[in-house]
């Protein structure tokens, strides 16, 4: 009795960033099997696919609730230059659920530059 020939089924993940599409073409071309079978399994190939995800990812922003709205127009009217833990803690709740990540309070003058940015365009939009 013969055997019957089963397809595999993948599903296809749809693209989180640049880094997912950047894999899904370098294993559709083949580049990938020739980086493995030339730099081994550790090529760092999956951790250059987490940073670029994260720098340039996909999905977009959730939408602002109206308590977070209200604290934002707050902050933006004093426009002030520097930010208390408290305003830290509050601005980062909000940055986190808006674009779905899990970015700690920090001492970095430019990466809070950076959110503040992000969530005045946010802001805004409104």
């Amino acid at each position: 009795m013969a055997k019957k020939a089963t397809k595999k089924r993948t599903t296809k993940k749809k693209s989180e960033g640049l880094g997912d599409t950047i894999e899904k073409f370098t294993e559709a071309t083949g580049i990938k099997k020739v980086v493995k079978w030339l730099a081994g399994d550790d090529c760092g190939c999956e951790e250059r696919k987490a940073k670029l995800n994260d720098l340039w990812r996909y999905t977009q922003p959730k939408c602002l609730q109206e308590d977070e709205h209200k604290w934002l127009d707050e902050w933006y009217t004093k426009r002030s230059e520097t930010m208390k833990p408290s305003e830290q803690r509050q601005m980062l709740t909000i940055y986190n659920r808006i674009f779905s990540t899990n970015q700690q309070p920090t001492q970095c003058s430019s990466c809070l530059r950076e959110i503040n940015i992000k969530m005045e365009k946010i802001y805004e939009t409104y």
